[in-house]
């Protein structure tokens, strides 16, 4: 009895992978998208990242030292949740607000729960709700660089400043009613408010000019393909460049932390249902690739719907899962009152996630079904 032998259920594979080199991975893979925000949006961008971060690591540490816990900090789960919680929010917000966003993502959406592998919804995403349903004007006003977008596409940048929105002097402000701010001007609310504008006045010819000028707003955004896959766009801190997020998305299959399965489905959902109902002049008239690459569809698709513990294990129900990320982002988006659905519909899919697992659940080896 010199050798002791351990008897284990299978299977019985080793693996060299462990949580914190995972998330160690995933940081490496968000890398150039967060030099990217940095490159577009200055020097701010940086700071909202580091303080996100810190506020997750120091929110769990203290927490897990108050109930006598383990910490865990060092596995890495903690900074993830930081820094994708930074990238959903935009680079002129206050300094408290990454702070206290990121201590609700682990305070309210990790810790009650468990800790990691317990918690029902992605932390970080539950932090961002938080966020803009308690500081919306914080989280929807973009200042100064982000509306730099506008200086890379003429008809854009002639349409706003018919409205006395956009200057391209680039050392003046932009400003809104006299304020040097713009709320919310990115590609997917200028779609919505200019969709709006045709879909109540169409029928009025008093109004005939304003429909034509919404009209060529909207074709010059699906023009603007080039501008929304390299960044040169306002919106949050992480969805901006979709080459760089890609490029990330690229590194985490390749190491094989995350499946296709629900990217694609999320992503190929989105794209069939904005062509049959996102366009101005009917069904079957919307355009695809321009509700792919604008909003933060990208980042949610392959960074926060394929997160390990909220996303079914099944690979029925990673497809099952994508589909309905994709419903609901494209209702949000065209019905809602939002222009952007990806950290809801991601967030509600999430709480499907055990029901999905127990009817996809695969048959068990052997296993007869009963007559």
């Amino acid at each position: 009895m010199e050798k002791k032998w351990f008897v284990t259920a299978s299977p019985h594979i080793a693996d060299q992978e462990s949580i914190s080199k995972i998330m160690y991975g995933v940081v490496i893979s968000l890398i150039p998208a967060m030099l990217g925000a940095i490159y577009f949006f200055g020097i701010r961008a940086g700071w909202v990242i580091l303080l996100a971060v810190l506020g997750a690591i120091a929110t769990e540490a203290g927490l897990e030292k108050l109930m006598k816990k383990p910490l865990t900090i060092k596995d890495g789960s903690a900074v993830v949740t930081g820094i994708l919680l930074a990238m959903n929010v935009p680079a002129e917000v206050p300094w408290w607000i990454p702070l206290i966003g990121s201590a609700f993502a682990i305070a309210i959406g990790k810790i009650p729960f468990g800790g990691l592998g317990y918690n029902p919804m992605n932390p970080a995403l539950l932090g961002r709700a938080f966020l803009l349903a308690s500081w919306p004007t914080h989280m929807t006003i973009f200042k100064t660089r982000p509306l730099e977008w506008l200086s890379h596409h003429a008809g854009l940048a002639q349409f706003f400043a018919k409205l006395s929105l956009y200057t391209p002097d680039p050392k003046a402000t932009f400003s809104l009613s006299g304020i040097d701010v713009i709320t919310t001007a990115t590609p997917l609310n200028v779609f919505k408010q200019q969709k709006d504008v045709i879909l109540r006045l169409a029928d009025d010819p008093t109004m005939t000019e304003k429909v034509k000028t919404a009209h060529e707003a909207i074709s010059q955004l699906y023009d603007s393909y080039g501008n929304l896959f390299w960044g040169k766009i306002g919106g949050c801190i992480g969805e901006t460049s979709v080459f760089l997020l890609l490029l990330g998305a690229i590194y985490l299959i390749y190491k094989r932390y995350i499946r296709l399965r629900i990217p694609l489905s999320y992503i190929g959902t989105v794209a069939i249902l904005s062509w049959i109902f996102g366009g101005v002049d009917g069904l079957f008239s919307g355009d695809p690739l321009f509700h792919v690459l604008a909003g933060g569809l990208v980042l949610g698709a392959f960074y926060m719907a394929t997160d390990m513990v909220t996303s079914p294990v099944t690979p029925s129900g990673g497809y099952i899962f994508g589909i309905g990320c994709g419903i609901i982002t494209v209702l949000i988006r065209l019905v809602g009152g939002y222009p952007e659905g990806v950290s809801y519909s991601i967030l509600l899919m999430n709480l499907t996630v055990p029901l999905i697992d127990r009817y996809t659940k695969p048959k068990t080896f052997g296993k007869v079904k009963n007559k």
